[in-house]
C-alpha cells in the first residue's frame, strides 16, 4: 500500500490558530450537498470555535483548482478531475481531504431504451456529454470491458444533457447519482445505470479538498484548525442529515428545498460521508493511487501544453493528512 508523507509542520494543535484568522474557500460549483460540512461548521460555529472566520467564495467560471493554484483562495473544494488535472500540470496543490467515500457517480439512461441493457449496448449510441477528456476514457473503458466497440456520437450539452435524456433526444449520459439521480427520481423518470467500478474503472473517493503546498508548510496550525473544523462540520452532517440539509438550505439560494432534504437522505443512506470505522474525510491511498494511474495510462493528464504526462511512479506526495494525527 502507497503510504502519504506527512509533513511534520502539520502536527501541531489546532487551538493555536491565530485568532479571527480569514480563510476562504473556492467552490468547485454552485452550493449543494457536497459541501454541507463546510456549510454547517460555520453555521454551528465550528471554525469560530477555533479562532477561524471562513468565506465560501461564489462559484465563477474559473476552476476552483486555477483559483487556489493562483492564491485566490486559501482552501478549494475540488473534483477528483479537478485536483488530479492542475497537479499532474505541476500546480503546486496538495489534497488533505476526501469527501465522498464511493462514486457517486454513474452513467444513466432511459430504462424504456429496450436497445440498452449493457455497456457494449452503448457503441454507436449518443452521449449528451459535458466536455472533459475524462468522460471519453471513462465510456471507452466500460464498454471495451463489456466487449464492444468504444465507438459513440456525442453532443456537449452541459447541464442539458439531462432533459435532453429524459426527452429521448440522446441514449446516455453522466450524472452524480446524490443530486441529479435524486432529482429524476422526484420528477419521476425511469431511469436505469450502469456503475462504473463494474465496468474496468478504478473504484475512487472523490470530492477532495484542498490547499496549496506553501499554506500547508507555512501555516500548519491554520490548516489543522480548518480541517478538523471541517471534519466536525461533516461528522455532524452524518448524523443529522435532515438538519443539515435546513442548514444548507437557509444558507443558499434552492428553488427545490425537496432536492436538497433528498440529497441529504441519499448521502446518508448510501454511506457516503462515512465507511464503517474510515474517518470522514480519510483518504485511500490505494484508490487515489490506482485512479491517478488510470487518468495517466487513458492520456487523460496532460502538462501546460497539452502534451499527454507519463506515470510518475509514485503519487504519495500528491496528498497529506497529517492533520488527522493530533
Amino acid at each position: 500500500m502507497i503510504r502519504p508523507i506527512f509533513f511534520a509542520a502539520t502536527l501541531l494543535a489546532p487551538a493555536a490558530a491565530h485568532a479571527d484568522s480569514f480563510v476562504s474557500v473556492a467552490l468547485d460549483w454552485t452550493l449543494n450537498t457536497n459541501h454541507i460540512g463546510l456549510v454547517v461548521a460555520k453555521d454551528r460555529g465550528f471554525y469560530g470555535d477555533v479562532g477561524l472566520d471562513v468565506d465560501l467564495l461564489p462559484y465563477s467560471d474559473t476552476s476552483s483548482s486555477a483559483l487556489l493554484a493562483a492564491g485566490a483562495a486559501d482552501f478549494a473544494y475540488l473534483t477528483s478531475l479537478g485536483f488530479m488535472s492542475a497537479k499532474a500540470a505541476d500546480a503546486d496543490l496538495v489534497a488533505l481531504w476526501a469527501t465522498m467515500q464511493h462514486e457517486n457517480g454513474r452513467l444513466v439512461y432511459n430504462s424504456d431504451n429496450t436497445e440498452i441493457t449493457r455497456p457494449a449496448d452503448l457503441s454507436g449510441k449518443t452521449y449528451a456529454g459535458f466536455g472533459s477528456a475524462w468522460e471519453a476514457a471513462l465510456i471507452g473503458t466500460m464498454i471495451e470491458h463489456d466487449g464492444g466497440d468504444p465507438v459513440w456520437d456525442t453532443v456537449t450539452l452541459g447541464t442539458g444533457a439531462y432533459e435532453a435524456l429524459a426527452s429521448g433526444a440522446v441514449d446516455f449520459t453522466l450524472e452524480v447519482a446524490t443530486w441529479e439521480g435524486v432529482n429524476g427520481e422526484l420528477l419521476g423518470r425511469k431511469q436505469s445505470s450502469f456503475t462504473y467500478a463494474d465496468y474496468g474503472i478504478p473504484d475512487q473517493q472523490n470530492g477532495y479538498i484542498g490547499t496549496r503546498t506553501e499554506v500547508l508548510s507555512e501555516q500548519p496550525e491554520m490548516v489543522n484548525a480548518f480541517m478538523q473544523a471541517t471534519q466536525k462540520g461533516y461528522e455532524w452532517a452524518a448524523d443529522h442529515p435532515r438538519a443539515a440539509a435546513q442548514i444548507l438550505v437557509q444558507t443558499g439560494d434552492f428553488p427545490n428545498e425537496a432536492l436538497v432534504h433528498a440529497s441529504m437522505a441519499a448521502i446518508a443512506s448510501g454511506g457516503y460521508l462515512r465507511d464503517g470505522d474510515t474517518p470522514v474525510g480519510k483518504i485511500d491511498p490505494t484508490r487515489f493511487s490506482n485512479m491517478a494511474h488510470f487518468l495517466f495510462d487513458s492520456g487523460v493528464l496532460k502538462d501546460a501544453d497539452g502534451k499527454t504526462l507519463a506515470w510518475p511512479g509514485d503519487v504519495s506526495n500528491w496528498f497529506d493528512q497529517g492533520w488527522m494525527e493530533d
